[in-house]
C-alpha cells in the first residue's frame, strides 16, 4: 500500500499501478491525458512535490508520502490566471497538451517568477505540442508570471468580437482547466473495453481464427470476427476497399489489419485475452514499394489491380515550350512517409441508442463516421448517431474511421457501452500517413527567367488501402505547377498500392510534396539565369486577372506578389536565406459537390450555432461565433457554439481542404443575416425556438473541363516563406507571409501559421517514419518532432486583400502554413554550404541524426 496526497487530499493505493491510470480511472482526474503511455509526449504531466513528472511512467508504489498536483488542484486564483493567460495569448488549439503545459509553467514560475523566453521554452521541452509551434505557449507562460506577481486577473474586455478582432478561443478555458471532454474522458457504467487482434504479417492468407482460450478467460464478454458483421465488411472514404475485419480465407494487406475484436470488462483482461487468440496464416510475399507493385509479376493486392489512381493533366504545349527554352533544368526529388503525431490517440465510445447506436468520437467528420458505420451495421442514418467530443488534433489523420465503426459493432452485438482506444503504437501503425513521393521535374525558362513550360511525373506509395490517395494525388498534380503565370504544363501522377501502412490525407494534401520539388527547381533556375530566387518569383508570380497553369483566372484576392514584398527586406538582409512560395486551394473544388451548412437556433435568449463541421483545433467555433456577433451585433455571451453531431447539426462536410472557415463560415453568415432581419421586427427574447438555416455551395468545374478558363477552386491562399540560418547552420528564424483574404481572428491565424511552419521544419529536417519489411519501427519519442527549446522563432506576416465575396472575405490557412517551409529551408542550406539536397529530411545539416 502507498499513501500520498492528490490535490491536497490523502489517498491510499492497495494495488500498484501507473499513476496515470490511478488518477484517470480511479479519481477521474481527466485533465491528465494519455497521449502515448511511453513517457514521450508530456500530456500526462503532473507535479510531484512541485516537480514535473510523467504520470504514465511513475508507479504509485514510489509515491509514499509525496504530494501529487493536477490542474484540478490549482488554487482558484491560479486556475483563473492560467485560463486567462493561455486564452489571451492564443496558446490553446486542440488543447490536448495544454494541462501538461500549465503544470510545467507552474513548476517554473514557482521557482523563477520572471523567466526569459529561453527558460520558458526549456521548462516545456519534454512536452510536445503539434498544433501551436510553441510560440504562444511561451507567451502565455510569461503572461501568467506577470499576473501571478500582481495577484489578480484583468477584467475581460467588453465587446471586441467582430470579424477581424483578436479574441480568445471559445473553448480555451475548458481545455486549460481540463474540464473539456475528449472521447477517452468518457466513463460509462458497464462499459466494455474493446481491442483488435491485428495481423502478424503484412500480407498473408488467414486460414483459421482460434478464439476458444480467449473466450474462456473470465471477464471476456466476446470475441468477434467478420462473421459477426451484419452489413458490408468494406469501408472507405471514396473507394470501399478497406476490410473492417479480415475474414477466414481472405488476405491481409498490412500489419494494421484487424482480424478479430475482443471485448472485456477491463483493459487488463482485454490485453491478456488478445494474447490468447491464435491465428493460422499462410504467409505471402509482401509488396514493399511502388517499383515492386508495378512490376509485371507483382501479386495482385486489390480486385482492380495495384494502381489506385492515375492523374494526367495537360495544358498548352509544354514539350514544345521546353524545347524552345533558353534554359532547361531536370531534377529528381524524394519525399518521405510522415506521421501526423496528433497528441490524442484515436478513441471512440459507442452505446446502444433505441433501435440503433450512438457513437462519441474524436474525428474530422461526424457524418463521415455515420456513413461508414451505417453500411457496416446495415442501419439507416437515423439509427446511427454520432457526436464529436473535443478532438485532440487531426491534420488529416482522423479523416478515416479507425475505431469508431469497430466500437459501434461491438456495442451493437453485445448491447453494452464500449470504448475502443488505440495505443500509441497502434496509432502509428493503423491510420493513414503522408504519401511518400518520387518526383521528376523538367523546367524551361527564357533568358529572363520567365517560365516557359513544366513537365513532371509523380509516383506515390498509397499503401494498403485507398483512403484519400486518389484526391491527394490529384491535388499534388494540380498544384505542382506552382502559383505562377504560365500555361504550358503537363504532369502524370500514379498512386500504387503496397503492403505498407495506408497513406491518405495530411496537412497540405499532396501539395507539400510537389511544392518542395517545384520550388527547389525555381531556386536552381534562378542561379542558372543569374538572378535571385526572390526575383525569379517576382517575375513569374501570378497576379489578379492573369491565368494560372490550370486555366483559372486569378481573382482580385490573389496576393502572392504582396507576400513577396512583405519578405523582401528580410530575405535580402541575410547571406544564408532561403525562400519559397506556395498556393493552396480552399474547398474540394474540381467540380465536386461542396456545401457548407449551419443552423442558428434561439434558446433561452441565446443563439446556438449548430453545424456538422468538426473543430480539430483550428478554432472553427470561435470563427463562427465572431461571424454571428459581427452580423447580428450580439455580444459573445449570447452566442453558444455547440459540438458537431449528426442528429441536430446539418452536414457541413469534412474538416479538410482548408474549407471550413470559408464554407461553413459563409453558411453561418447567411443564417446570421436571417437572424439580423428577424431582430428588426422582434428582440431576440421573442424569437425563442426559431431556427435559422444557412447554406453555401461552392460551385467549381471538373478536372479536364473543356472550358477555356475553368474554375478549379472557389479560392486560393498564397504564401511566401523565408528561412534564415545562423553562422553555425541552425535555423535562426522563419518568416512566413500569408495572404488570407480577410483575417477573421488574427490571433488564431498567427497560431495556425506558427504551428504549420514548425510542423514543416520537422518535415524538412528531423522527422522520420521508417519502415522495415512494411513495419513501422518508430516510437512517438523517436519520430523527430521539434521540441520547444529547439524551435526557432517564427514571424507570421498576415497580408489581407479583398476579392473573395463569401465568408467575410476569409480564405483558409490551415494547410498552406506548412507547405513552402521545406523548400525554403533547402535553399537556405545551399546558401550556407553549397550543397544541393533533393531528399527530405535534408541530409548533412546540424539537425541530422548521427
Amino acid at each position: 500500500m502507498a499513501v500520498f496526497t492528490v490535490n491536497g487530499e490523502q489517498v491510499s493505493v492497495d494495488k500498484d499501478c501507473k499513476l496515470l491510470r490511478f488518477l484517470r480511472d480511479e479519481l477521474r482526474l481527466t485533465s491528465v491525458k494519455d497521449g502515448c503511455s511511453e513517457g514521450a509526449c508530456g500530456t500526462c504531466t503532473v507535479l510531484v512535490d512541485g516537480k514535473p513528472v510523467r504520470a504514465c511512467v511513475l508507479r504509485t508504489e514510489k509515491l509514499e508520502g509525496k504530494s501529487v498536483l493536477t490542474v484540478e488542484g490549482l488554487s482558484p486564483l491560479e486556475q483563473e490566471i492560467y485560463a486567462y493567460a493561455f486564452a489571451q495569448a492564443g496558446a490553446v488549439q486542440c488543447g490536448f497538451c495544454t494541462p501538461g503545459m500549465v503544470l510545467c509553467a507552474k513548476a517554473l514560475l514557482d521557482q523563477t517568477p520572471h523567466p526569459t523566453r529561453e527558460q520558458a521554452a526549456f521548462a516545456i521541452r519534454n512536452n510536445i505540442c503539434r498544433c501551436t509551434g510553441y510560440v504562444k505557449i511561451i507567451d502565455a507562460i510569461l503572461l501568467a508570471g506577470e499576473l501571478l506577481e500582481k495577484g489578480e486577473v484583468p477584467a475581460r474586455p467588453a465587446g471586441g468580437w467582430k470579424v477581424g478582432d483578436r479574441v480568445p478561443r471559445v473553448d480555451a478555458r475548458e481545455k486549460v482547466l481540463g474540464t473539456g471532454i475528449y472521447t477517452d474522458d468518457v466513463y460509462l457504467d458497464g462499459m466494455l473495453h474493446v481491442g483488435a487482434v491485428r495481423s502478424a504479417y503484412p500480407r498473408a492468407r488467414v486460414l483459421a481464427i482460434h478464439t476458444g482460450e480467449a473466450r474462456a478467460l473470465p471477464g471476456v464478454v466476446g470475441v468477434f470476427t467478420a462473421d459477426d458483421i451484419p452489413g458490408k465488411n468494406k469501408v472507405g472514404h471514396l473507394v470501399k476497399d478497406w476490410d473492417t475485419l479480415i475474414a477466414v480465407g481472405d488476405v491481409t494487406r498490412y500489419l494494421g489489419d484487424a482480424i478479430c475484436l475482443v471485448a472485456a470488462e477491463s483493459p487488463e483482461i482485454l490485453e491478456k485475452a488478445k494474447t490468447l487468440v491464435r491465428i493460422d496464416y499462410e504467409p505471402l510475399t509482401p509488396v514493399h514499394n511502388p517499383a515492386e507493385s508495378m512490376a509485371p509479376d507483382a501479386p495482385r493486392l486489390h480486385e482492380n489491380g495495384n494502381l489506385l489512381a492515375h492523374k494526367h493533366i495537360r495544358r498548352g504545349d509544354p514539350q514544345g515550350a521546353i524545347a524552345r527554352s533558353k534554359h532547361v533544368l531536370r531534377e529528381h526529388f524524394s519525399t518521405p512517409w510522415t506521421e501526423h503525431a496528433f497528441l490524442e490517440p484515436e478513441c471512440a465510445v459507442a452505446y446502444p441508442d433505441g433501435d440503433g447506436v450512438m457513437i462519441l468520437s474524436s474525428d474530422q467528420s461526424a457524418y463521415d463516421t455515420q456513413h461508414e458505420t451505417m453500411g457496416m451495421l446495415d442501419l439507416l442514418p437515423e439509427q446511427v448517431k454520432v457526436k464529436n467530443m473535443l478532438v485532440g488534433g487531426g491534420f488529416g489523420g482522423k479523416e478515416d474511421v479507425t475505431v469508431q465503426h469497430l466500437a459501434a459493432l461491438v456495442a451493437r452485438v453485445t448491447g453494452r457501452p464500449c470504448k475502443m482506444k488505440l495505443s500509441r503504437a497502434e496509432s502509428l501503425l493503423v491510420h493513414p500517413k503522408r504519401h511518400p513521393m518520387e518526383m521528376d521535374f523538367t523546367l524551361g525558362c527564357d533568358e529572363n527567367g520567365i517560365i516557359q513550360g513544366v513537365t513532371a511525373e509523380v509516383v506515390a506509395d498509397t499503401g494498403a488501402y485507398a483512403s484519400l490517395g486518389g484526391p491527394v494525388l490529384e491535388r499534388a498534380c494540380t498544384h505542382a505547377a506552382g502559383p505562377y503565370n504560365y500555361q504550358n504544363f503537363e504532369i502524370n501522377g500514379y498512386a500504387w498500392y503496397t503492403n505498407n501502412p495506408p497513406a491518405g490525407a495530411f496537412r497540405g494534401f499532396g501539395v507539400t510534396q510537389t511544392c518542395f520539388a517545384m520550388e527547389c527547381m525555381l531556386n536552381r533556375m534562378a542561379e542558372i539565369v543569374g538572378i535571385s530566387p526572390w526575383e525569379i518569383r517576382w517575375r513569374n508570380a501570378i497576379r489578379p486577372g492573369q491565368e494560372l497553369p490550370n486555366g483559372q483566372i486569378a481573382d482580385a484576392s490573389t496576393g502572392l506578389a504582396e507576400t513577396l514584398l512583405a519578405v523582401k527586406e528580410v530575405y535580402e538582409s541575410s547571406p544564408r536565406a532561403g525562400i519559397a512560395c506556395a498556393m493552396k486551394n480552399a474547398g474540394l473544388g474540381v467540380g465536386l459537390p461542396d456545401t457548407g451548412r449551419a443552423r442558428l437556433l434561439v434558446e433561452e435568449g441565446k443563439i446556438h450555432i449548430l453545424s456538422g463541421a468538426s473543430c480539430i483545433g483550428q478554432g472553427l467555433g470561435t470563427v463562427l461565433t465572431q461571424i454571428v456577433c459581427d452580423v447580428t451585433g450580439l455580444p459573445p455571451e449570447q452566442v453558444v457554439y455547440r459540438r458537431p453531431n449528426t442528429y441536430l447539426a446539418p452536414d457541413s462536410g469534412t474538416t479538410s481542404a482548408s474549407r471550413q472557415t470559408l464554407f461553413t463560415g459563409e453558411a453561418c453568415r447567411r443564417a446570421a443575416e436571417k437572424v439580423k432581419e428577424a431582430m428588426k421586427e422582434k428582440p431576440l427574447t421573442e424569437l425563442e425556438g426559431q431556427d435559422f438555416y444557412g447554406e453555401y455551395l461552392g460551385k467549381t468545374d471538373p478536372l479536364g473541363s473543356d472550358l477555356p478558363n475553368p474554375v478549379s477552386h472557389v479560392a486560393y491562399g498564397y504564401a511566401t516563406h523565408v528561412c534564415l540560418l545562423d553562422e553555425e547552420g541552425r535555423v535562426e528564424k522563419v518568416v512566413a507571409a500569408h495572404e488570407v483574404g480577410k483575417a477573421i481572428n488574427p490571433l488564431s491565424l498567427e497560431g495556425q501559421i506558427e504551428g504549420g511552419v514548425v510542423m514543416s521544419l520537422g518535415y524538412a529536417l528531423t522527422e522520420r517514419y521508417p519502415l522495415e519489411e512494411c513495419c513501422p519501427t518508430a516510437k512517438f519519442g523517436t519520430l523527430g518532432l521539434f521540441r520547444a527549446d529547439k524551435t526557432p522563432p517564427v514571424e507570421p506576416i498576415i497580408v489581407e486583400k479583398a476579392g473573395v465575396d463569401v465568408a467575410c472575405g476569409a480564405i483558409g490557412v490551415g494547410e498552406i502554413a506548412s507547405i513552402p517551409t521545406a523548400p525554403a529551408v533547402e535553399e537556405a542550406y545551399y546558401r550556407y554550404d553549397g550543397k544541393r539536397r533533393n531528399t527530405l529530411p535534408l541530409a548533412d545539416t546540424r539537425y541530422s541524426r548521427k
